[in-house]
């Protein structure tokens, strides 16, 4: 099992910036990359960004230019800066763990809140 912890999000004003913070935790070795997802009411859960453990990244293309995925290793910890926010940006993001095993996103975060509002 992977236990994962996000933490920083918050409210902000369009423009601003926000960075996330997910920690894992449990049987590292079994997953192979880390994402954040969000969803919004009445929406699907989207993939915002990706990262492998070899530091391969893909982002949803509403966010390039403005988010980054970032890993730290040592900490077991993935990072998402997000700059240019913007209302649409509004959401619940969860961080999400791909197992070896399936090659499926089988651990999820409990979510954290970005809202963008003046």
């Amino acid at each position: 099992q992977v236990q994962l912890v996000e933490s920083g999000g918050g409210l902000v004003q369009p423009g601003g910036s926000l960075r996330l913070s997910c920690a894992a935790s449990g049987r590292i070795e079994s997953i192979n990359a880390m994402a954040w997802y969000r969803q919004v009411p009445g929406k699907q859960r989207e993939l915002v960004a990706a990262i492998t453990m070899g530091g391969s990244t893909n982002y949803v293309d509403s966010v390039k230019g403005r988010f980054t995925i970032s890993r730290d290793n040592a900490k077991n910890t993935v990072y998402l800066q997000m700059n240019s926010l913007i209302p649409e940006d509004t959401a619940v993001y969860y961080c999400a763990a791909r197992r070896v095993m399936t090659g499926l996103y089988d651990y999820w975060g409990q979510g954290t809140q970005v809202t963008v509002s003046s």
